[in-house]
């Protein structure tokens, strides 16, 4: 995550639960402006999804696909995504979909030109 950091503070955490959230069949994503320059990303994925090595497989899978496309955010964002069942065992590409889904619906992406 070049132009972000992650967000660790449980009081960010419960302040972002706090605002409507956005949800598909994968994640849940709650966003809210922050007065950095940068984004903050949060990850929670619920014990009851799996054992250790599935939620942090989940939590890497998560983190990649902000990764690939962090250039698509507009920067001073508090963003926590919350992860669902399908999205463990989901495909990739449709993990990626339902990200960028939930980001467009809440306004965090860059305006893109129309061609």
């Amino acid at each position: 995550m070049k132009f972000s950091s992650a967000l660790k503070l449980n009081h960010i955490f419960r302040r972002l639960y706090a605002t409507a959230g956005y949800a598909n069949s994968y994640l849940v994503l709650y966003a809210r402006k922050n007065r950095t320059g940068g984004n903050r990303v949060g990850i929670t994925v619920s014990k009851k999804l799996g054992k250790a090595h599935v939620r942090n497989r989940a939590r890497r899978r998560l983190r990649e696909v902000y990764r690939l496309n962090e250039e698509k955010f507009q920067p001073g964002w508090d963003i926590v995504v919350v992860a669902r069942t399908k999205s463990i065992h989901g495909d990739f590409e449709k993990l990626v979909g339902a990200y960028l889904q939930l980001a467009e619906k809440a306004g965090i992406l860059v305006e893109q030109p129309s061609a």
